[in-house]
């Protein structure tokens, strides 16, 4: 009689437990200003950035931020000096795209970091950062208009992710401060873009930003680019006209 075979998958080793068993390890956590707290967390290798236990930058959001760099540096490779502004640090996903697509030697990338703690996480925490190789990073602390402002009419573009982004009074997100759009428009270079990602369309969104005197473009990107079916996240550009001044 034929014998009866039982199979067993291979059995994991105390050092490899599956990936949802493995713990989630805070690595740092701050005070905002705002109130609550901002931690860094890291599970089964991956780094996510959380408020309220809830997640506001990581792995989710990183398809869409690197996208939304990639598509505000496309026309501004032939710029001899080109200048970014970036709304908060995160986990460095758009800072690192943008430092890729962008090599010239003059380039700067100023970051509007609030947190004074959050560069310093990147540097004991985050060994893939720009910051570690990256010299043309500026820092600013201030998301504010006031901030924008100092940049009048320099500025080839301004990234801000509605999640991962510092956000506003009340705790809403820029780009529904008027004041802020204003200032975002004047900052920027004649033809310079505002570019905005998110997981989700705010609404009135792209009426707001033409009210603000942009010329606005609407894009999706895969939230997973490798999946088969992947949920499609929002990228807006907003252009300064070049007849502007």
């Amino acid at each position: 009689m034929a014998g009866v075979f039982h199979l067993r998958s291979p059995e994991r080793t105390r050092d490899t437990p599956p990936s949802h068993m493995k713990p989630r390890i805070t690595l740092a956590e701050a005070a905002l200003p705002e109130g609550g707290s901002l931690v860094l967390q890291e599970h089964d290798g991956r780094k996510f950035l959380l408020i309220h236990g809830q997640q506001i930058c990581g792995p989710a959001t990183r398809a869409v931020e690197e996208e939304l760099a990639r598509l505000a540096c496309a026309p501004f490779r032939p710029a001899r000096q080109p200048k970014l502004w970036f709304a908060g640090l995160g986990l460095g996903h758009s800072l690192a795209a943008a430092a890729a697509e962008l090599k010239q030697k003059k380039a700067t990338f100023i970051v509007a970091e609030p947190l004074a703690a959050m560069p310093e996480w990147h540097r004991e925490h985050l060994p893939d950062s720009p910051l570690h190789h990256e010299s043309r990073v500026v820092f600013e602390n201030d998301c504010s208009p006031a901030s924008l402002l100092r940049h009048a009419g320099t500025l080839h573009a301004v990234l801000l992710h509605l999640d991962a982004s510092p956000s506003g009074p009340g705790n809403r997100p820029w780009v529904e401060d008027r004041r802020w759009l204003a200032a975002a428009y004047e900052a920027l270079q004649p033809g310079g873009l505002l570019a905005i990602g998110g997981s989700r369309p705010p609404a009135n969104l792209t009426r707001r930003l033409q009210r603000s005197g942009f010329e606005v473009a609407e894009f999706t990107v895969p939230a997973a680019p490798n999946a088969r079916k992947s949920r499609l996240l929002p990228i807006w550009l907003a252009r300064k006209s070049r007849g502007s001044h």
